[in-house]
């Protein structure tokens, strides 16, 4: 799929904000084509995402995209519930999505939420304040359509020469794994009739481990950062140690004919580090290739700084500072028990996987509409 560069964020306006459920917005607004714009809106554990795109033959074209650090899930892992002040935090950042999707007049929206709000006792209590404040009509995804839209929104990152891929999606609350058969039928997708449950995905699990949760979990040790780290390595080796199901692509990992995706915004930051960026570029950042050895040594490099010093990085920033090791960690628990030499960075997924969904969907009700209508009323669209 083709994406543009990001365009600035737009300050919040007085429009009203549009259903997220999928509907069109208003019955005259036509159908979808390559002048109309779809949304998909992410709420994670750490993160509140948005793309608005416009469909075109080999995918979509981004028009705007915004992403703000919430911190939904900070304290849930102690309390089981979600906190006031996160709620609140999350709550400006959707009223924002909600105006930018009404701004651009969204032909379709999806909008959903992920670990947090899975996990929360008041979680269904937080969703109906959203639709009641926003509009916003957030729908909570399950585990494994999580992953498979992980999948989908990363297929132009898998290298088609490998046998075999493990896509890895680090969040806040959750991490899920995806491998792939690369050899087998199901990746060269129409995007028009792109649908999650094609995907040849051979085995798929999810941890109900974040970055935030797993920082919760191990407070940083300044005296011990290096024994600090191997903690929550370890930790999460003991989480996602245990998919017999992935064993069938196991001598793909051994033969050095795998690769791993990381989608992240911890890997992304690993990324920038390792080029050195003064700022970060999603244009040198995506799809990269890193060595697991450079994956390591950028992770040992900010195990030698401490918490103000990760913060003033460029690519981390104060947001991020005290989330980056534990998401290395969570990497390296991958490479540790998935061996192999290579792992793409992907600065794209979950959404990206959305808007190729709500794409093909339309598509489909309109061939569905075509065959219901004799050949004259056909032309005349």
């Amino acid at each position: 799929m083709s994406q543009a560069v990001q365009s600035p964020g737009q300050a919040p306006g007085e429009a009203s904000p549009a259903p997220a459920d999928g509907r069109p917005l208003r019955p005259n607004q036509g159908r979808a084509g390559e002048g109309q714009t779809f949304a998909a809106l992410d709420l994670g554990t750490n993160n509140c995402r948005l793309l608005i795109a416009r469909p075109s033959e080999d995918g979509f074209r981004i028009v705007e995209a915004y992403s703000n650090i919430v911190r939904l899930g900070e304290g849930l892992s102690q309390t089981g519930r979600l906190q006031d002040h996160a709620m609140e935090r999350a709550l400006g950042a959707l009223k924002v999505c909600a105006d930018k999707i009404a701004r651009r007049r969204c032909l379709r929206v999806r909008a959903v939420a992920t670990q947090a709000c899975r996990s929360a006792d008041n979680g269904a209590e937080f969703i109906e304040r959203v639709r009641r404040e926003t509009g916003l009509q957030l729908q909570i995804i399950s585990p494994r359509e999580e992953a498979h839209l992980s999948v989908a929104g990363c297929l132009n990152l898998l290298d088609r020469s490998a046998d075999a891929a493990l896509v890895v999606d680090v969040g806040g609350g959750s991490t899920e794994l995806s491998w792939l058969d690369l050899k087998a039928p199901g990746l060269d997708i129409d995007p028009r009739r792109f649908a999650p449950a094609r995907l040849p995905v051979k085995a798929w699990m999810s941890a109900p481990i974040g970055v935030v949760t797993l920082a919760e979990r191990f407070p940083e040790d300044p005296v011990d950062r290096p024994s600090w780290y191997r903690r929550m390595v370890e930790a999460m080796k003991e989480e996602i140690g245990a998919c017999k199901e992935a064993e069938v692509v196991r001598p793909a990992f051994e033969s050095g004919a795998a690769h791993i995706v990381g989608t992240s915004g911890a890997i992304t930051s690993l990324a920038g580090i390792h080029l050195g960026l003064k700022r970060y570029d999603r244009r040198r950042v995506d799809g990269l290739w890193m060595t697991r050895a450079e994956c390591e040594a950028t992770a040992g490099r900010l195990l030698a700084t401490d918490l103000e010093g990760r913060a003033l990085e460029p690519c981390i920033g104060p947001e991020r500072a005290d989330l980056v090791l534990a998401g290395a960690a969570i990497l390296q628990a991958v490479q540790e028990l998935w061996p192999c030499d290579r792992v793409r960075v992907a600065d794209r997924g979950l959404r990206e996987g959305l808007l190729l969904s709500l794409m093909a969907a339309g598509s489909r009700r309109r061939r569905r509409r075509g065959r219901g209508r004799p050949p004259a009323a056909q032309a005349a669209e």
